[in-house]
């Protein structure tokens, strides 16, 4: 062929493949409530999958605090515009089961796509707050996590306490308190971020003794509270007496306050395990994490924690096209590699057996101890009625309910036993109207 053939040809062949469109690649929108290093770790998540192949595109989207976050997804998914993929903190989950039609849940989701997908691989502790009784898993386990006590062993040092035994019980952390105060910590003894997750929600399962009927609400949306039991009115009425001389010093309903432990005010502090990269990022001192501590005197103490965090639901309304994607993206998330990966670097726990064993076989909680200790909580005894979880209907509402009255108690306008019989009077108000709602 003649030079000028071969160029004419050649230039044609330029001109139809301008002309063809590139394949389309499919973006899914992925709303969070992810902060700092926590956030960081979702974006590179998504930047991983989108580099590992072509057809689909995450695109995560920073929405606000949990509760911001689900009241978006519910505007959005009324007025037709919901993310594909939407992380909803754990008590929000009955809220999801509820809204019928605006969600698919992910076994089916996983079926329908085609994607490898075996239950049993993930630890039944987590995976039991997000499935049906049947075992039928509704969301993706994403950012688990479970409450510890965080410990800054130089405090501990400096009030004459031995750094390598924080106190086991609550009547030895009231005694450490004291010990933090004469030593110069006149501010804060102890506290808490999450204040409802860890003085009722937790505190109930680690006692072994009932947040509401019906298992939590497990067992059904026909639940009454009993929070107001023996075990949880002396705990408050504890708190509201160690806070007078600052031995317990409140931080807050939510987790903002959580800085006062980093910052090396408040020595002892319960909180989210998910809070390990904030610690070792931002302390600048000694630091470790111990169990929870418990009442001795109760039977059973302690018995296993309850997770926190939040999962992955998958919106209603969506082509089968971004499903099928959806579902890729949650298989690479459950890879065992990258779940020990997440675990080890945000402190939140590994969703599935073959990464906690690969923590283990690693030897990473040798050199990390602090990673293992909510797993411990979390498996210390099989689950009883008491301490497989909670579900409870509009419980965002309801937690600043109980917030509500716990700040009454410890303001000393109220008695525990007053503020905790009123934070179940209302609380019930709460759960019979979102028992109306989810029958209509």
């Amino acid at each position: 062929m003649a030079l000028t053939g071969i160029v004419r040809n050649g230039l044609a062949l330029l001109g139809l493949a301008a002309a063809t469109p590139a394949l389309a690649v499919t973006e899914l929108q992925w709303w969070h409530a992810m902060v700092g290093a926590n956030n960081d770790a979702v974006n590179r998540l998504a930047e991983e999958f989108n580099a590992s192949q072509s057809e689909y595109r995450i695109v995560p989207a920073y929405k606000g605090t949990y509760p911001e976050t689900l009241n978006a997804g519910i505007a959005a998914f009324r007025a037709g515009t919901a993310p594909h993929i939407m992380q909803v903190f754990e008590v929000g989950t009955a809220t999801m089961m509820a809204a019928k039609g605006a969600v698919k849940p992910v076994y089916q989701l996983m079926k329908d796509a085609g994607e490898p997908f075996d239950p049993a691989t993930y630890l039944p502790a987590i995976t039991g707050y997000y499935s049906t009784t049947k075992g039928e898993m509704l969301s993706l386990p994403f950012n688990s996590s479970s409450m510890v006590m965080w410990v800054n062993r130089d405090a501990l040092r400096k009030a004459g306490l031995d750094p390598n035994a924080p106190p086991k019980t609550w009547p030895a952390l009231f005694e450490a308190a004291k010990a933090l105060k004469a030593a110069g910590f006149t501010t804060c003894g102890f506290s808490n971020t999450w204040v409802t997750w860890a003085h009722l929600e937790q505190l109930s399962a680690w006692h072994d003794v009932p947040l509401a009927t019906k298992a939590n609400g497990l067992d059904g949306f026909d639940t009454s509270l009993t929070l107001n039991g023996p075990v949880q009115v002396k705990h408050l009425a504890n708190l509201a007496e160690l806070q007078k001389e600052k031995l317990f010093d409140y931080s807050g309903r939510y987790d903002n306050g959580f800085g006062r432990f980093t910052s090396g005010e408040c020595p002892l502090f319960l909180g989210s395990s998910g809070s390990y990269g904030q610690v070792r990022n931002n302390a600048k001192f000694d630091w470790a994490a111990a169990p929870m501590p418990y009442y001795p005197d109760v039977p059973n103490a302690p018995q296993n924690s309850i997770i926190g965090g939040a999962s992955l639901w998958v919106m209603g309304g969506k082509s089968a096209e971004e499903y099928k994607g959806v579902a890729k993206f949650f298989s690479f998330l459950s890879a065992t590699d990258r779940q020990a990966k997440l675990h080890q670097t945000t402190g939140y726990l590994p969703i599935t057996r073959a990464a906690y064993e690969k923590s283990k076989a690693d030897g990473y909680y040798d050199k990390n101890p602090a990673l293992e200790v909510p797993i411990k909580e979390l498996t210390n005894k099989p689950p009883t009625e008491n301490s497989r979880g909670l579900r409870l209907g509009n419980m965002p509402q309801m937690r600043d309910v109980w917030s509500e009255e716990i700040e009454a108690a410890l303001a000393g306008k109220k008695t525990a036993k007053e503020a905790l019989d009123e934070a179940v009077a209302r609380g019930n108000a709460i759960l019979r109207q979102f028992e109306r709602q989810a029958n209509r």
